[in-house]
Order: C-alpha cells, then structure tokens, then sequence
C-alpha cells in the first residue's frame, strides 16, 4: 500500500500550554484541508500542567495522524521546533504555537496559494487577540513579491507556511542558542532563500492569543537577549545581503523593531547601570551597521534616537524621549522652497549638541502631509519609473522560473 505524502506538517512546539491548547487543538481537527493531507507533530518540551496528556488524547482521536513527542525542557522554542521540522514528511510545514489557533481554511488556502504560484513561503492575514498583531502587510494580497519589495520583513514570527524542500535544501534550522528573536533569524533566511513569497491578506489563517498570565516567549527575557537577538538578525542581513540599498532596506526591521525600544519610553525608568549598559551592548551594533544610507529609512524621531546612541549621548536621549513621552510635537521648517522639510525635535542647530542638519531632515513619506511641501519632482518620476519596470517585468520573471521548473 502506497502512502500518500501529507500536504502540510504542522509543528506544535507546546510548554505549559494549558489551557490554551484545547483551542489550539480543536482549530486544528477544524480545518477544511482534507485531515488525509495534514500530519500533526506535537512537541511536549518538558510540560508540567497536563499539556503531554492532552496532546496524547487528541492524538487518540484526531482525523489527521498526530505524533507527540515528549522531552526534558530545553528551554526555549527553538529546540522542540526543530525536533518537529526532523521528523517532518510533508510537501510544507507550518509552525503552531501552541497557544495560537488556525482560521479554520487556514491551511487550504495557504497551500493553495503555494502551489498555484510556486512561492516558497506563503503569510496567512495574522489577528492578534487580547495582543498586538503586525498590520502593515496585509493591506492587500500578494500572490508572489519579496522581502525587497513589500513588507513582509516586518512580521518575522514562524508561524507561516514554508516549503520543506527549501529549508531541507539549505539545512534551515531554529538557532537553539537565542532564546528570544530565534524565528525572526529563521524567517528572514526563508524569505532571503525564497522562490518567491505569497500574502494571503483577505482571510485571517492565524490568531495571535494573549495570555493571560503573560507567558508568551516574546514578552520574557532580560533586555540583553534582545541585543543578542538585534545582532544575529543585522549579521545574517550583512552575511546575505551585498552593500547598498537592498541590505539598507532590510536593515530597518532589526534596527526599528528590535533595537530601538530599548532606547524608548522603557530607557527613562532604567538605572544608569542598566542605561550605561545598554549604550555598550550598542556600541558595536552601530558600528557595524549603522550608516546612512539606512538612517535614510527611518523617521526623524527614530533615528535622532540611534544617532544619540551611537555617539553616546545618553542625558540628550533622556531629553528628547521626555519630549516625546510628553506628546509634544516638532516644529515644521520648510526650506529650499518647500522642497526640505526639517523636523525640529530637540538640539535642532544647536551648536553644542553638534547634531548634523541631516538627522532631522524628514523624507518623502514623512513630509507629504505638511501643508507646503513640494515632493523633488525628480525624486519622485524616478521613483514612477522603477514601480513601472518592476511591474512589466514582473510576468516575464515568472515565466523564467516556470520554465526553470521544467
């Protein structure tokens, strides 16, 4: 007897996850995908509050195969994930935490969209319940783009369906020695490697569930772990990514979201030991990374923020984190005849501060909606231009990698 090879693996890395996991298992036994076509691999990480049983009763009458693996505590998500991702048989695989749940066409719908365009890696519309949930990708659906050119750089959790033939191709596994930011490295390699990245955009295939009692991985941790975690990320961008404005473009995401908030709100309450500390564990991030062509990509407040940082000027950072955390607004100075919007946040041409003219100067996005700004009319034709080639050339490179398949 032939036996068929599942669709999809789903992968639940599961600790302590009571009484989550009985959503979570029951949006799985759900699904609208024919259950012959998905296999269920369930990793107890060492669990003391009953999640091993429950994975072993719905195991007893799932509609899909499930296997529970039971293990000592490693500690963090990446090990049971990738002792998941080994025993994987599936054409995709599919990462569930395990106190998440699936939209019930979830998995048909993502593995449709992986086979009828081909794409690698496919981002089901995320909802966040009794959380926060990253919203700028989904204003639409894609059916192919890249991490260059759409947003996909900033929703870098696991919980997307990747084709297993490319993380087996290129050995991908979760690093085991982060404990948080381990699937922001993973995803971002996927994306990187990809063939091609669909957005389902139009249906939610994942909820994001709060917890109540705050356990959720990403909200655990000291601060050093996000600067273990800031680094990894810039590292794999520079390793992947040559020089110029690819790498400067995917730079923001480690720099926006994962570095940045700790020169926040969160810096004002902090110890000057743990503030001193801070401006160390930075020091070679910015070193390395930090230019101007990705200062480029961020707005004014944010990067007045890491230039302040970067030369080390933490009682100037304080100052302008209590004008902001006062809701205070920056005047709007218009120069070269509206061309030049400058943001005057504080030390703006102050000569003590020495802060370049450059620091505040808004771009394009950021400026459009003062009265008086004139967009740089070459600006933005060059920038008309390139969407149009992109998108003219867009069904001839599909066609080239069809073709390649052949």
């Amino acid at each position: 007897m032939t036996v068929t090879q599942p669709d999809v693996s789903v992968i639940i890395g599961a600790y302590e996850a009571m009484p989550y996991l009985v959503e979570c298992l029951a949006s799985l036994k759900a699904q609208t995908l024919d259950p012959a076509r998905i296999e269920v691999i369930a990793v107890d990480d060492g669990s003391t509050d009953g999640t091993g049983d429950c994975l072993e009763e719905f195991a007893a009458r799932a509609p899909m195969p499930v296997t529970v693996i039971r293990q000592e505590n490693s500690g963090g998500p990446s090990g049971p994930r990738n002792v998941g991702l080994g025993k994987a048989t599936g054409r995709y695989v599919f990462f569930l935490d395990a106190d998440d749940r699936l939209g019930d066409e979830a998995l048909e719908r993502m593995v449709a969209m992986a086979d009828r365009n081909g794409t690698d890696v496919v981002l089901g519309r995320i909802e966040g319940v009794n959380r926060g949930a990253p919203k700028s990708m989904w204003h639409r659906t894609l059916e192919r783009t890249d991490v260059f050119s759409s947003n996909i750089k900033f929703t870098l959790s696991a919980q997307k369906l990747f084709r297993r033939e490319l993380l087996t191709r290129h050995n991908m596994r979760f690093d085991e020695s982060l404990f948080t930011g381990e699937d922001a490295l993973f995803t971002m390699e996927a994306y990187l490697r990809a063939d091609g990245v669909s957005v389902l955009a139009d249906y939610t295939c994942y909820y994001l569930v709060g917890r109540e009692d705050g356990k959720q991985v990403t909200k655990s941790g000291g601060y050093t772990l996000r600067f273990d975690s800031a680094r990894s990320l810039m590292n794999l961008i520079a390793e992947m990514v040559p020089p110029g404005p690819r790498r400067d473009v995917l730079m923001v995401r480690p720099f926006a979201v994962t570095l940045l908030p700790q020169f926040g709100p969160k810096f004002l309450r902090d110890s000057d030991k743990v503030r001193r500390h801070k401006m160390e564990l930075a020091a070679p991030l910015l070193a390395a990374h930090w230019h101007e062509g990705v200062a480029r990509q961020l707005k004014v407040e944010e990067r007045l923020r890491v230039h302040l940082v970067a030369t080390r000027q933490t009682e100037r950072l304080l100052e302008v984190l209590k004008f902001t955390k006062a809701k205070k607004q920056p005047a709007a100075l218009l120069e070269k005849k509206g061309r030049r919007l400058y943001l005057a946040y504080p030390y703006f041409r102050d000569a003590a501060a020495g802060i370049p003219d450059s620091v505040y100067l808004a771009g394009p996005r950021e400026a459009r909606g003062v009265p008086g700004y004139r967009e740089d009319d070459n600006d933005s034709v060059l920038r008309r231009a390139a969407r149009r080639l992109r998108r003219a050339t867009r069904p001839e490179r599909a066609r080239a990698r069809a073709r390649a398949r052949v």
